[in-house]
């Protein structure tokens, strides 16, 4: 799937995750090494100050992660899943209104690809900034996923 456009993986995780369809996020970026996920301004999903509640921020976040692992790994899924396997977030300033996150790829494609062809379940993180619209990091997340080998 790496070089694929950006309509095919945002419609592939919207057909494909629930959650993406539910908050209606929007993939205005997609690639090898970075994503870019929107979570636009709904009152449906806001929390107790009126701003993106925390679960909506970490799906936005986690949505951005798994959009870059597809972009780069999408290709290798004859011969292995990706899993997300342990996530951290800190919240760091009040989020209101639309938020983005930009997640971005902790390891080389080509470095995690030779542990997966020497028959090993390699492990990388992607690292993800939330921001709000005048560009302040609301929160950052680290999500480190694995490429589960088939059989």
């Amino acid at each position: 799937m790496s070089g694929e456009t950006l309509p095919s993986i945002g419609e592939m995780m919207a057909a494909t995750v629930p959650m993406v369809r539910t908050l209606n996020l929007e993939f205005t970026e997609t690639g090898a090494d970075r994503a870019v996920v929107a979570l636009p301004d709904q009152g449906d999903f806001h929390n107790h100050v009126g701003g993106p509640h925390a679960g909506a921020m970490f799906t936005l976040a986690e949505s951005a992660s798994g959009a870059v692992v597809l972009a780069a790994f999408g290709d290798q899924l004859s011969r292995a899943v990706p899993l997300a396997v342990r996530a951290e977030i800190g919240y760091k300033k009040l989020a209101m209104g639309p938020v983005t996150a930009t997640a971005e790829l902790g390891r080389s494609v080509a470095e995690v690809l030779a542990e997966l062809d020497a028959g090993e379940r390699p492990e990388f993180p992607v690292h993800v900034a939330i921001t709000r619209e005048d560009g302040a990091v609301t929160g950052e997340m680290t999500i480190v996923w694995t490429l589960r080998p088939h059989g």
